[in-house]
């Protein structure tokens, strides 16, 4: 199998297509950065420096990059500027493949997880509903029996979209309302996913950083009662980020991942922003896979992330 040849000629499209602000940014950037030059020198490399981080790549991420530069210059002693960006797409592949986090490639369940449970995380606002949506239209699409629990009751609006969703992707879904005790939805919609064999159920939770304290314990609570029916529910922990907020991203990211186990990301609105240099920084710091990318609008423009794929577009001239 090729290198990319999962990815439908549709797929890279969208993504090409998603990516097409973050890729415009950064590519005029660089120009900025090696103009007048011939070969990469110290005060390139600078100018390189401020230009991964102003695209929200993050401080520590872009020294990494930049030291992998410094070293492939030091070792080669002749570089020429117009070899920058392919060199510059190397070394972002190379760093983020030392995140051994296996790369999904298909939307699937693992063998013996039935039902698989993925509890969705994140603040209000960064397109969790959306996610959850069109997450369960790829997993309906591969042939699995889902399952939806509306566990977000802090709000009457998140019900209400969770609904227009199972009723958009023809999912059924559990829900009691707004007020309802969340981790009583949760353990509803356990048992009706075990009881009619269903293969993915994925329970939304309320979008809310209020306390770090409050946030666990009520995380806490809805994982404790899952394990009442699924023991080792649940089997993802999935945090969606906006990738439009670049640095806000990775801040949610720092408050959720010290107060629940995450073990799974989804960036999404990469179509609308000139951010995306964010997810880069975001996989290579957390060292937890992103798993998913939002690039549009469309119900299947949820995406599987995958590295190679993703930096190839971005440099794509």
């Amino acid at each position: 199998m090729g290198l990319f040849s999962f990815f439908s000629k549709e797929k890279k499209e969208s993504l090409n297509k998603g990516l097409e602000k973050t890729k415009e940014s950064l590519f005029s950037k660089i120009t900025r950065a090696v103009i007048g030059k011939s070969t990469v020198d110290a005060e390139v490399l600078d100018n390189l420096e401020e230009v991964l981080v102003t695209s929200d790549v993050g401080v520590d991420t872009t020294l990494k990059i930049i030291k992998r530069i410094e070293d492939r210059v030091e070792r080669d002693k002749y570089v020429n500027t117009s070899e920058l960006n392919r060199i510059l797409k190397e070394e972002i592949v190379a760093l983020l493949k030392e995140n051994d986090a296996e790369q999904a490639v298909e939307f699937t369940i693992p063998q013996g997880k039935k039902p698989y449970v993925i509890m969705v995380v994140g603040v209000n606002g960064v397109g969790k509903t959306t996610t959850i949506g069109k997450l369960a239209y790829q997993f309906k699409q591969k042939g699995y029996n889902v399952l939806l629990g509306a566990a977000d009751t802090f709000r009457a609006a998140a019900v209400d979209q969770l609904n227009i969703w199972a009723n958009r992707v023809e999912v059924p879904i559990v829900s009691q309302g707004m007020g309802a005790d969340p981790a009583s939805v949760a353990f509803d919609t356990l048992k009706s996913a075990v009881s009619k064999e269903y293969d993915v159920v994925i329970i939304d939770t309320a979008g809310r950083l209020h306390n770090k304290a409050g946030l666990m314990e009520e995380l806490g609570k809805i994982k404790r009662v899952m394990q009442k029916v699924v023991s080792d529910a649940p089997h993802e922990i999935l945090l969606v980020l906006d990738a439009s907020t670049g640095q806000n991203a990775i801040e949610q990211a720092k408050q959720f991942t010290k107060v629940t186990q995450v073990n799974a990301l989804a960036l999404t609105k990469l179509d609308g922003t000139a951010k995306g240099g964010v997810v880069i920084g975001i996989s290579d710091m957390f060292k937890i896979p992103v798993k998913y990318i939002g690039v549009g609008e469309k119900i299947d423009d949820l995406q599987l992330f995958n590295k190679e794929e993703f930096v190839d577009s971005l440099f794509k001239s």
